[in-house]
């Protein structure tokens, strides 16, 4: 009878002590593992693209960045939003879906049997995203008046070196990649060419924030038809009408919303008071601002003063949108005329009268507008800051820079004005220019 209940005794005895065991080993895992960091995965909700994750542990290191988070604090369109309201969204924005792109590219390539490391991808995916952190408040609005000898391309490869160092060189790829040293140059090109993700994501955004429909893209299909040839990137020859779209888009884009003529005021409105600003505070003015706009508003720097005066860059990142339109704010009620003036035109949209036209404004027309400001009450030696002209270029495809070639089935490669057919798109890499003329009202 002993040898019935012995049996069935074991095995449970066994299927406890398997059990324990098991919980056990998980603990002790769990024990020796507890101390390492976990990857971080952050998704965001893209209006745009969708829903855009962050799977990899540096590039949510760097999102997460004191000076990358700043670009939520810069307009990716500047001032447009005086023509279209709209277009609020963000230099954050826009990085976020250049890589988001990127990531798309990539995987495309690897499908067509290209070799992409994973460090590769890292690398690349990192350079899109600080392709943009060099940019200052207002974005290309005042890209020549917070600091006018330097390129916010520059400035970004400053912020780049710093952050490598920081991050233990772990952005060394990513640099060679953004400057176009890596030896696999299609990886550059997507980040800064003819056809990159960079272009890519602005036109489609824009065109959405705006409600411009001219710049919609079809920016999936362009990305599917990506290939390499050689070390170039090309485009599959059955994606020539995406490409033609893309083109066209562009210069729609640049006439319709970048070069819109009340942008141009605006802008051109708030590059004159940053210009007063500076001469007044060089002549011994106190103005109000924040201590990193006074920094450069009392200085002019140059890209080697970047790269050796740390205290400058870390200046630089203290900058946005909210330093230099606050400071406008108080200086709408400046003593300085000349200024105040500006300034209060600035914050109630009191746009200067702008024209546009194919010739440059002859000498009569500019003096008959100079004329007419003095009788407005502008002082003759103040009147630079009130009636002046300009030019603007729009050229939506420069060969000289980077070709979009199509490969064919046979492997054989043409530049894409060459295969556009009738619609003809050779005379979208001619340089248009219209000249401006703006006034008081």
């Amino acid at each position: 009878m002993d040898g019935l209940f012995q049996q069935p005794i074991r095995q449970e005895y066994s299927k406890l002590s398997s059990y324990y065991e098991r919980k056990l080993s998980l603990f002790a895992y769990l024990c020796m593992n507890i101390s390492k960091p976990m990857v971080k995965r952050k998704i965001f909700n893209d209006p745009v693209h969708g829903f855009i994750s962050i799977p990899n542990g540096l590039l949510f290191s760097l999102v997460e960045h004191p000076w990358f988070q700043r670009l939520r604090r810069i307009k990716q369109l500047g001032l447009t939003h005086l023509v279209y309201p709209g277009a609020l969204h963000t230099r954050f924005h826009h990085t976020l879906g250049a890589m988001h792109l990127m990531e798309d590219a990539i995987e495309v390539l690897r499908s067509k049997g290209h070799t992409i490391t994973s460090d590769e991808a890292v690398a690349a995916a990192a350079a899109i995203l600080l392709h943009d952190i060099g940019h200052g408040p207002f974005s290309h609005a005042l890209e020549h008046s917070i600091v006018s000898n330097v390129k916010h391309e520059a400035l970004s490869e400053v912020f780049m070196n710093r952050l490598n160092k920081e991050f233990s060189g772990e952005l060394e790829m990513a640099q060679s990649i953004f400057n176009g040293s890596y030896p696999k140059r299609f990886l550059h090109q997507l980040v800064s060419g003819q056809l990159d993700v960079d272009r890519l994501d602005y036109l489609k955004r824009d065109s959405y924030f705006t409600g411009v429909s001219e710049g919609a893209i079809g920016t999936e299909r362009i990305i599917k038809m990506l290939e390499v040839d050689g070390d170039e990137l090309v485009v599959e020859a059955k994606a020539l009408y995406s490409i033609e779209n893309f083109l066209v888009a562009r210069r729609l884009m640049y006439w319709q919303v970048y070069l819109h003529k009340t942008v141009l005021s605006a802008e051109y409105l708030l590059v004159n008071i940053l210009k007063r600003a500076r001469e007044l505070v060089e002549n011994g003015e106190k103005l109000f601002a924040t201590p990193a706009l006074q920094v450069f508003l009392k200085q002019q720097f140059t890209r080697s003063d970047f790269d050796n005066r740390p205290e400058l860059i870390e200046n630089f990142a203290q900058l946005d949108d909210f330093d230099v339109f606050s400071a406008i704010k108080v200086w709408g009620n400046h003593l300085d005329e000349v200024l105040c003036r500006l300034a209060k035109s600035l914050v109630n949209r009191r746009l200067l009268k702008i024209e546009m036209q194919e010739e440059p404004f002859s000498e009569a027309t500019v003096s008959m507008h100079r004329d007419r400001a003095i009788k407005h009450g502008i002082k003759p030696h103040d009147i630079d800051y009130f009636v002046f002209t300009g030019e603007v270029e729009n050229r939506a495809y420069d060969p000289s820079f980077s070709s979009i070639r199509l490969i064919n089935r046979s492997g054989l490669t043409r530049d894409v004005t060459e295969a556009s057919g009738r619609l003809g798109l050779q005379y979208l890499s001619e340089s248009t220019r219209k000249y401006f003329l703006c006034s008081v009202k």
